[in-house]
């Protein structure tokens, strides 16, 4: 037996543990491409569906599987929240003895468009965990956008772990800072300089900080 055979053997086991039942018809059929799909991704160390394929031990010729691949992507049945999210809480779930870091970013991907995205810190390497894109190639997504995501991941992070959220400028507003509250995760998220902050009854400015600033309950206003 090759390694690609084992590879992909090991996945399917581990991968139909978390079905509720046993896979029949069109969920064995989906299942079995599923672990393909990520048994060619950490074989070949890539995303990309020509790559992917030259290492799934099926016997079908490289063209056949990226029609498969590309039939699955596309399937109206095969949702984010059926297919990832579960294994994506069962990630988090194996790491939450430790300090959980999410990091939440906006950038370009594909051809015109915007990706906003949040994922767990692990062993240097950023985790993909939930994400929205959009049509675009500039700017920042709204506020709005930014919470609705984070509370999808909320709901699947364990509510007794240890978290520190971290994002660039575009997510300084204050909103987000509410909505982090909720679970009493920690955050930090760069700002411009010339932001105005308030705690207590002191105002600064964070150009005039020597210091990292703690979240306190008491920090009550972000402004330009």
């Amino acid at each position: 037996m090759s390694d690609n055979q084992r590879m992909f053997g090991s996945i399917k086991k581990a991968v139909k543990q978390l079905y509720p039942g046993e896979p029949q018809g069109n969920l064995a059929r989906h299942l079995n491409t599923l672990a393909a799909m990520i048994a060619g991704i950490v074989q070949s160390k890539s995303s990309q569906l020509p790559e992917m394929a030259k290492k799934v031990p099926d016997g079908a010729k490289p063209d056949s599987r990226i029609k498969r691949f590309t039939r699955w992507l596309q399937n109206e049945g095969s949702t984010h929240e059926i297919y990832f999210l579960p294994f994506a809480k069962a990630l988090l779930d194996s790491l939450a003895n430790q300090t959980l870091v999410l990091v939440m970013d906006g950038s370009e991907v594909g051809r015109g468009c915007l990706t906003l995205l949040i994922s767990v810190i692990y062993k240097k390497r950023a985790l993909p965990l939930a994400w929205v894109v959009i049509q675009g190639n500039k700017g920042h997504f709204p506020a709005e956008t930014h919470v609705a995501l984070l509370n999808e991941i909320v709901e699947i992070v364990p509510a007794d772990a240890d978290v520190i959220f971290l994002g660039d400028g575009e997510f300084d507003n204050l909103d987000l800072q509410a909505a982090l509250a909720i679970p009493g995760w920690q955050y930090v998220c760069r700002t411009a300089k010339n932001i105005q902050m308030r705690a207590s009854s002191s105002r600064f400015s964070a150009s005039r900080r020597s210091s990292p600033v703690r979240r306190s309950p008491s920090l009550s206003g972000l402004r330009r």
